[in-house]
């Protein structure tokens, strides 16, 4: 036994393959390491020691995993008349503005965390938006952001040295340190080859809705915020 080293051991846990004598053992293990005793049924597991269990378990995993997002999709909500009207409306909206939106079919993350929506009476988006800082390898989540509002203004909270939050700041002090002339802010685009990626670089000094236009928007926007002088690979159009 593993945890207490005097009994033979009985049992071995599928969660981390600690030997254990008894019931009080198991628990004080489970309650020393953390560990909730189920199997993961994802863990890494070498081609070397690869076997049909294995196989049969990743056959399985990958079944409840269909199963899931089946239910998921036949859910009555999912496929109300008011909720695809809601998506339309907000799809024709974006074309309006020359924005090609496009909504993923349920169970998708992007499609479960999307917040955006459209206020008819100011005639205005208020986007869910992502700002990734690689960096720093750090990931912010707005919402409600209007479209009006400019990619500077958007990024004050971030990387200004003086409006920025102090928790967020020394997180990204290497953007707070650096001059705004330095920043540079790009989205990938949509609809490309997996080995011909490339980005289109936006202008911080123009409104949210300015930089989408013309562009393909998969749920909701997401930027990228580098600096020219650290190296990056990410490829902008036309470069």
């Amino acid at each position: 036994c593993e945890t207490c080293s005097k009994e033979e051991a009985k049992y071995r846990c599928p969660r981390c393959m600690k030997y254990s004598c008894s019931l009080l053992c198991v628990k004080k293990h489970k309650l020393a390491l953390n560990c909730n005793g189920v199997r993961d049924k994802t863990a890494f597991v070498s081609v070397n020691e690869f076997t049909d269990l294995n196989l049969l378990s990743d056959y399985r995993f990958l079944e409840d995993v269909s199963r899931t997002a089946d239910a998921a999709a036949r859910h009555c909500t999912v496929h109300s008349p008011a909720t695809k009207r809601l998506l339309q409306c907000l799809r024709n909206k974006a074309r309006g503005c020359n924005i090609e939106l496009k909504t993923l079919p349920v169970g998708f993350t992007k499609r479960r965390e999307n917040s955006t929506t459209f206020n008819s009476t100011e005639n205005k988006f208020y986007w869910h938006l992502k700002l990734v800082f690689p960096h720093c390898h750090a990931e912010y989540t707005l919402k409600r952001v209007p479209d009006d509002k400019t990619l500077a203004d958007i990024l004050k909270p971030y990387i200004d040295p003086v409006e920025s939050d102090p928790v967020v700041c020394q997180r990204l002090k290497i953007y707070t340190g650096s001059p705004q002339s330095d920043v540079q802010i790009l989205m990938k685009i949509e609809n490309r080859s997996r080995n011909s990626i490339r980005y289109h670089e936006l202008d911080a000094g123009r409104s949210l809705l300015d930089n989408l236009k013309g562009k393909v928007i998969i749920e909701y926007p997401t930027l990228f915020v580098f600096l020219k002088t650290l190296k990056n690979d990410m490829v902008v159009l036309g470069k």
